[in-house]
């Protein structure tokens, strides 16, 4: 006799996600380019800082395929290798943010009284300044740095998830069976550990997709703005950055970073719609 399959929230979850084409595109597209950005040593055809001035702005060809910059360097090969710069600093800032905004957000929404309010004023002071000029401060403080700009995205990031587990553990904790747990001498870590935050999580997991285009889109601001990568470290900013000059006599030096970032951003974003509406009840039918 055929067993049926237990039913479980992430189960559900999963079966609605993959009914959703376009998020099943968006996370082809970042599976792909976290593929690229794992074997970018194995895939450059050449190595992404040789400089071979004879081939300066050659156009793209069977030779090169993205074309060469105003170095004769094969900008595809620094496309590749600026992926898994861009997509490390992406996860790596979220995964900090997350880390952090959720340690302050359970505080603050479990203990509540004087730590909720302290802990909200600073996220409402650090909203209250636009995300890419909080940055920009940060890094001009740390100074120019693609590990500072790390930190700065971080950063800039932390009250995001802050305030959305904030608002989902002070909609948790007033439910039933953390009342039940409180009646039988649970202690407060346990009930945060086992309840409270597998119960709040959901959301952090989805506006983190969200949050990594985001930051990929905000570090290659910063390393266009030359406040990211320096040299000979490389990220798609940079690159843009470094062929603004040359945009009329070789456009192809930006149309591919270009088109890199627009494509990773496009993804995440694709596939974070997608777990949004797979795991938020309200979207269900």
């Amino acid at each position: 006799m055929k067993k049926e399959k237990v039913s479980s929230p992430w189960r559900d979850a999963w079966r609605s996600f993959k009914k959703n084409k376009i998020a099943l595109v968006g996370t082809f597209i970042v599976i792909f380019f976290i593929f690229i950005a794992i074997f970018a040593p194995l895939l450059m055809p050449y190595e992404p800082n040789e400089q071979i001035l004879l081939d300066r702005f050659e156009a793209p060809s069977s030779t090169h395929w993205f074309g060469t910059d105003d170095f004769g360097r094969d900008i595809l090969s620094r496309v590749i290798m600026g992926a898994r710069i861009s997509l490390m600093v992406g996860f790596t800032a979220v995964i900090g943010s997350i880390i952090v905004g959720s340690l302050l957000g359970v505080v603050a929404g479990f203990y509540g009284r004087w730590i909720d309010t302290i802990i909200s004023r600073i996220f409402d002071i650090m909203l209250a300044f636009p995300s890419i000029l909080l940055a920009i401060a940060i890094v001009a403080i740390l100074g120019p740095d693609l590990q500072n700009a790390l930190i700065a995205i971080a950063i800039v990031n932390v009250p995001l998830f802050g305030r959305l587990i904030r608002s989902k553990v002070l909609s948790v904790k007033e439910e039933e069976y953390i009342t039940a747990a409180r009646a039988i001498g649970m202690s407060n870590f346990r009930i945060l550990t086992h309840h409270i935050i597998p119960n709040s999580i959901s959301p952090v997991i989805v506006q983190g997709t969200l949050a990594i285009a985001t930051a990929i889109i905000e570090v290659a601001a910063l390393s266009f703005l030359g406040l990211g990568a320096q040299s000979p470290d490389l990220d798609w900013g940079k690159m843009l950055d470094d062929s603004r000059a040359y945009f009329v006599q070789a456009p192809w030096t930006m149309i591919f970073p270009g088109l890199a970032i627009m494509l990773t951003v496009l993804g995440f974003n694709l596939m974070g719609d997608g777990l949004r509406d797979a795991m938020d009840p309200k979207m269900k039918q």
